[in-house]
Formats: C-alpha cells, structure tokens, sequence
C-alpha cells in the first residue's frame, strides 16, 4: 500500500495564505475548517520588514498547535522578476528559505518584458530563469509558473508567459530544467477556450502544483458575440460553483502518479465574495474532497 494515500495525503486539498505578517493568524483562525495545507503567497515582492525565518517559525508554531496534520504546499511570489528586481531578489529569498517551510516548491509569474510578444521576450525569459532553475536545483527547490495571462496577449504580454502551451514549449526548450515546471489550473485555459483535461494530459510531468480555480464560460455569448466584442464571455468561479469535472482532473492527476497539492485560489468569485469568501472556499474544499473519492477507507486484508 502506498502510505501517502492514507486519508488522501498523496493529494491535499488547502488553499492560499497570503497575509505577509498576519499569516500565521489568519493560518490560526481558518485552519479549522480542515484545509489540509497552504500556499504562503506575495504580491510582487516580499513586504518590507518581513522575514522568512521569522514568519516560517511563526507559521510552523501554528500548525503544530492546530494538531491539523497541515503543511506548507509552496510560496509564491506574483510579480515581474524579469523587469523587476524586486521580485527577483524575492524569488531567490523564497528559494533560499523554502525548506524553513517544509516546502521544495516556490511558484509565480515568469515575468516578461512589457509589451513584447512571447517569442521576443525568451531571451529575457532565458537570462533571468537560467540563474533563477540554477540556484533552485542547487537547493532541492522546484519552480513552477503559473498558467494566468494578466491580460496579456501572444502579441503584447503582460507579467506572465506561461498562460499557453505554445508558449511552454518556448519557455522549457530555453531553459530545460528538470526542476522548472507548471502551477496549473483549469481556469486559465478555459478563458482561452481551451478544454483543459486533454492538455492536463499531455502536460502532467511538467505540472508540480495546482491551483484550485475554476471557471464558467458563456457559450451562449461566444456563440453570439465572439471573444472580441468586450462583453464578459467568462467568469472566474470557486471549484464546485464552476464547469470543471474535478473529479476527472483528480483522476488524471492519479492515474500519472502526480503527488502534491491542489490549493484553492479565492478572491475571484464573483458570487462567493466578500462575507460569503470563506463559505465558497470551504464549500471548494469540500468539493474537492469529494471529488478525490471522499472518506479514505481501508482495504480489508484476507
């Protein structure tokens, strides 16, 4: 028997935490409602006066409190690293210290050169993420990009090249490191009109996290009016609330030995916001849960 599938450990089910200096409150206060891990996640860069060391002891103290049985997925770091040094600097200290976490994973944005297209801005991409994988695998820590577009476009990107898979068969043949992979999530790719289960398919070995985010996409208005007319075709939506089959992304994620987390994104349901977040990211969590097959029972041994 595999030991990490005891109550579904090979796949947990947690979310985001990204509250710089109050995270290991907010840790505290929504641990109990069974989130089974955490991404510690920053916006563009670490915040001023924060620490690593500190903030990992901080957090670690809580878990060990909560007697959740928890862990830390990943940190992210959302900004621009190739235009930003910033971000970059933030990047390598979340690299440096990911193992104070208990995490080999650190995720985020490629970043790119504003305004250039995806092919134009790899030699950028090759500069900065060469040092960057280097440094990783130097330290047993994994990178993974997350799939988002920020708006951009193939023509003129914004913040993120690895929004397509065109644009990962770019990125991965300029830097091919076993280390460097994907922070994938359905919603991205059906923005795109992209079905995302045969690409989660061909893409799962580059896939070390994934995000717990859905969407719903109006046929009815990209029938009618296209993608171009500025009306809202699709909407970003809490797993559960979505057109996702997860119980057919968790499939897949099992059937290819995939062992990590799936960690919901909140903050983007336009329905389940504001004093209803956390009931859509623990109703998210339930349905994932459930899609993962529910109660783990035991195997009767005769």
């Amino acid at each position: 028997m595999d030991d990490n599938r005891i109550e579904h450990q090979d796949i947990r089910i947690g979310t985001m935490a990204g509250k710089a200096e109050k995270t290991a409150d907010y840790i505290r206060q929504i641990a109990p409602h069974g989130f089974e891990c955490f991404q510690i996640n920053f916006k563009q860069n670490l915040p001023k006066g924060l620490t690593l060391p500190k903030l990992a002891k901080q957090i670690q103290a809580v878990l060990e409190q909560s007697s959740s049985g928890a862990i830390i997925s990943s940190l992210g770091v959302f900004g621009n690293p190739i235009e930003d040094a910033d971000t970059r600097k933030s990047f390598e200290k979340c690299i440096d210290h990911a193992h104070r976490f208990g995490t080999d994973l650190v995720c985020g944005f490629t970043g790119t050169i504003t305004g250039q297209s995806v092919p134009d801005a790899i030699p950028a991409f090759k500069k900065v993420w060469s040092k960057l994988a280097k440094r990783a695998a130097d330290k047993g820590v994994r990178i993974a990009f997350e799939n988002c577009p920020m708006r951009g476009t193939w023509q003129s990107t914004r913040w993120n090249l690895a929004f397509n898979p065109a644009a990962w068969e770019l990125m991965f043949d300029a830097v091919p490191a076993e280390n460097m992979g994907l922070e994938w999530e359905p919603c991205h790719q059906m923005g795109q009109l992209i079905d995302p289960l045969p690409q989660l398919r061909k893409w799962i070995d580059k896939v070390f996290h994934i995000h717990g985010k859905d969407a719903t996409v109006l046929h009815d208005i990209v029938a009618k009016r296209g993608i171009l007319s500025g009306d809202r075709f699709f909407y970003h939506r809490a797993p559960g609330f979505g057109d996702t089959n997860w119980a057919d992304v968790i499939s897949i994620l099992r059937m290819h030995g995939y062992r990590g987390a799936i960690d919901i994104e909140g903050w983007h349901d336009p329905v389940y916001c504001g004093d209803l977040e956390m009931t859509g990211q623990v109703h998210a969590l339930r349905h994932l849960q459930h899609c993962r097959g529910g109660t783990y029972v035991v195997e009767p041994k005769v």
